[in-house]
């Protein structure tokens, strides 16, 4: 897609792009999330926290896969245009963090998705909150290792 860029501007302001775009449904994931954390109890036929529960389920599979089909290829292929040896190295470390935060998102999509009992939606809330909070350190990390580093500062 971005491949056909006429300019490193025009290339690399595409990744600006899509990293906006990805930031934006991580907000809509966290609004989804947060509206369900702060909940005290669930039922099971509590049609609200199923509605929002799956909600919150489409929101995690749209913005994980967005990370992983997406996202990650173009920063490392950003940092490979420019050389970035340190950055790209860092950005090997911070994708296994990542990618150990896939399998809750996945495990997380895939039980409630199975299933109404929502008895332990509460403890799994927070497993996946806090899986969550590391996968966002770490691409905000990698964001700023193989693109924010790049940027032209008078641009």
């Amino acid at each position: 897609m971005l491949e056909n860029c006429k300019s490193a501007h025009e290339r690399w302001g595409g990744v600006s792009d899509i990293i906006d775009r990805w930031l934006q449904t991580r907000q809509a994931l966290l609004v989804s999330f947060c509206g369900l954390s702060g909940k005290k109890a669930f039922e099971d036929g509590d049609r609200e926290s199923e509605a929002q529960l799956r909600e919150l389920c489409q929101n995690l599979v749209d913005y994980v896969s967005a990370g992983h089909f997406e996202v990650y290829e173009q920063l490392v292929l950003e940092g490979q245009a420019f050389d970035d040896k340190p950055g790209l190295e860092e950005s090997k470390a911070l994708y296994r963090e990542i990618d150990a935060t896939t399998d809750v998102a996945v495990d997380f999509n895939d039980k409630y998705l199975e299933t109404d009992d929502l008895s332990s939606l509460q403890a799994d809330l927070s497993q996946l909150g806090e899986a969550l909070e590391t996968r966002f350190a770490s691409e905000d990390r990698m964001i700023a290792v193989l693109h924010t580093a790049h940027q032209n500062p008078t641009a």
